[in-house]
């Protein structure tokens, strides 16, 4: 089945990104989230942020325009209908992907593939809400989504090799390279990443150093771009703590436990950049 427009559920941080590179390389976007006016508030902040690389001299106002013009936000869905590749890039929530992917499996035509942007949750888990398990995988795209190139694919236990085959190819459309790893929690890159951000947790917990000093520590000692904290702030706090949560629950080891400070900003609300304080202040959100 040719791909020539995706639906995409989700019009946040990542389905956002997502939607802006898909239609980027020309293809149809179907931008879906709770109702229309959440879809069309997802496409603004779209618009908002090339405007300011249009401002830049980065992208011209004419690619920008061309970009918008093939992102269309959707009443819901059911609109997936006329999709030919779908995306779910909801919260990291294991219910509610679970009720998404359903639903997305009842909007779309028989054969369509269905792929969850799930950085944590198991493929096979999800799959098995669908009528189509053969033809559900993980696509995990890294934040932001149009400037990171990596994409991680993950093959469920019932997964096919077309709907690998498939899958892969369209992440090499997109200018993505690809990893692929095995249904387990955490994948390849969060089973390493949040370990260690969250003993840069600990380390902050047990006063080893500010989080300025552990973030200077970490990227000039071990030429990291960023420090595992801002990391943090910039992944958000509550998908750090959730993905230590799955992996802490599901790999039964309690090196993965969740540092408290960690818990603890998240339940004041501190969730990083998208709130304006995480482990550092950023103004007003």
């Amino acid at each position: 089945m040719a791909i020539e427009t995706i639906g995409v559920l989700g019009a946040g941080q990542m389905g956002g990104g997502i939607a802006q590179v898909a239609a980027g390389k020309g293809l149809t976007v179907l931008l879906a989230d709770v109702d229309r006016a959440h879809a069309e508030a997802g496409k603004a902040r779209i618009a908002k942020g090339l405007g300011k690389l249009v401002e830049k001299g980065k992208v011209t106002a004419e690619a920008r325009d061309a970009l918008l013009a093939k992102i269309e936000p959707v009443e819901s869905v059911a609109a997936f209908s006329a999709a030919d590749f779908a995306i779910e890039a909801a919260t990291e929530n294991i219910g509610l992907k679970q009720t998404l992917m359903a639903s997305i499996d009842a909007a779309c035509r028989p054969g369509v593939i269905v792929a969850s942007n799930t950085s944590s949750i198991s493929i096979t888990l999800l799959g098995a809400r669908t009528k189509r398990p053969e033809r559900v995988i993980g696509m995990h795209f890294m934040n932001p989504v149009p400037v990171m190139e990596l994409v991680e694919i993950i093959r469920g236990l019932p997964t096919s090799d077309e709907t690998y085959a498939e899958t892969l190819a369209l992440a090499q459309r997109l200018g993505k390279l690809t990893v692929t790893s095995k249904d387990s929690p955490g994948f390849i890159v969060n089973r390493v990443l949040i370990p260690l951000i969250n003993e840069a947790c600990f380390a902050l917990q047990e006063n080893l150093g500010t989080a300025a000093d552990i973030d200077l520590g970490v990227k000039k000692g071990l030429n990291h771009p960023m420090g595992p904290l801002e990391l943090a702030d910039l992944i958000g706090l509550d998908t750090c703590l959730a993905i230590a949560d799955v992996l802490h629950r599901e790999l039964g080891d309690d090196k993965y436990r969740a540092a408290n400070v960690l818990r603890m900003h998240v339940a004041a609300g501190w969730l990083g950049r998208k709130t304006g304080r995480g482990f550092y202040e950023y103004g007003s959100k």
